[in-house]
């Protein structure tokens, strides 16, 4: 093994020792990409049953471990993934932190704010990365997003609506309060796309509707959420998943007093005036293999990542002040001090 000192003040030895908690989408995405990198080895990974962890480790040579709690105490592991439940996300990434392990956890690093001011102030004690993946900043529709704000001068409204129609929704947790949370802050990505853009913001309101269909699941669910931001800018995310729609859409719409910029996931468009004019939007495919790439570069070469702890609190904050507005019926005031 070779040791290597980087520059946040910790060594690591390549190949990095990682396991993984979660078995599902994301969880085989980043265990095909440690399989292909010599940089690293994933050693064991943890599911929510026996039988997922067996074949999850099976397919990807790995060790089945009982639980997360025990994973994260071995001694033979440098960095934990954590692609489980919302949740449980705070208090795994406090519990592998606690046991001196780099971490990496898929957005939201938790449901509740003060558990995620202690998982960073935790890891800049311990010395160790946290690394809260925000991949929508890395795909192309938010790049192509950013590179064009500029031409359509100052921005003063922006709207964000994603809707996701599905039929014969099943008892899945992403339909579960419990475990997906408020669904702006198991969705946080809607939100941070606007705080990456326009910085801070000043005041949220928020209006939810759900669709009950016993006290911990819905079939559906539908947010509207309002922020103003401290330079002018106004948007609106609106954010719907389930049976009560019966048509998707994922819109993004960026009005400025010199044009418009209207984005889907496959391309965008400027209009000024007659003028119209494409954009191009790059893939969103391969987002979780570069993610984990540019973590395992970090561990090694101390190779900036794109995206920090304090945005990835702030977008929380604002998330949570929508849950509290939709709750209170009450517009809320954020401080930015």
């Amino acid at each position: 093994m070779t040791q290597i000192n980087t520059g946040f003040g910790f060594s690591v030895k390549a190949p990095i020792r990682v396991g993984i908690v979660g078995t599902g989408f994301a969880a085989k995405l980043r265990a095909e990409m440690l399989q292909t990198d010599a940089r690293a080895q994933l050693v064991t990974a943890s599911g929510h049953t026996p039988d997922k962890t067996a074949a999850f480790c099976e397919t990807f040579g790995a060790e089945a471990a009982v639980s997360w709690r025990k994973l994260v105490e071995r001694d033979d592991l440098d960095l934990v993934i954590v692609c489980t439940v919302n949740r449980d996300h705070g208090a795994i990434v406090l519990a592998a932190l606690e046991n001196d392990k780099h971490v990496v956890v898929e957005y939201p690093l938790s449901l509740d704010v003060s558990e995620g001011e202690r998982a960073i102030e935790l890891a800049a004690q311990k010395q160790k990365l946290l690394h809260i993946e925000h991949i929508e900043l890395l795909g192309g529709l938010h790049q192509a997003i950013k590179a064009s704000v500029p031409l359509i001068g100052k921005v003063f409204y922006t709207r964000y609506v994603t809707i996701t129609a599905q039929r014969s929704v099943p008892q899945r947790w992403t339909y579960q309060h419990s475990l997906f949370g408020f669904p702006l802050i198991g969705a946080i990505s809607r939100l941070h796309r606007f705080t990456d853009l326009f910085g801070e913001v000043t005041s949220v309101n928020c209006q939810t509707q759900f669709w009950d269909t016993q006290p911990d699941f819905y079939k559906a669910c539908l947010c509207n959420a309002q922020l103003r931001f401290a330079n002018g800018v106004f948007t609106e995310a609106v954010y719907g998943k389930g049976d009560t729609f019966w048509q998707s859409e994922n819109v993004f719409t960026i009005y400025g007093e010199e044009g418009t910029l209207v984005f889907t996931p496959e391309s965008g468009q400027l209009i000024q005036g007659e003028n119209r004019q494409t954009i191009e939007v790059g893939t969103r495919r391969g987002l979780f293999a570069k993610d984990t790439d540019m973590v395992l570069d970090y561990l090694l070469n101390g190779t900036p990542l794109y995206v920090n702890n304090a945005s990835s609190l702030y977008v929380l904050k604002v998330a949570d002040a929508a849950r509290r507005s939709s709750e209170t019926r009450q517009n809320v005031e954020l401080s930015n001090s």
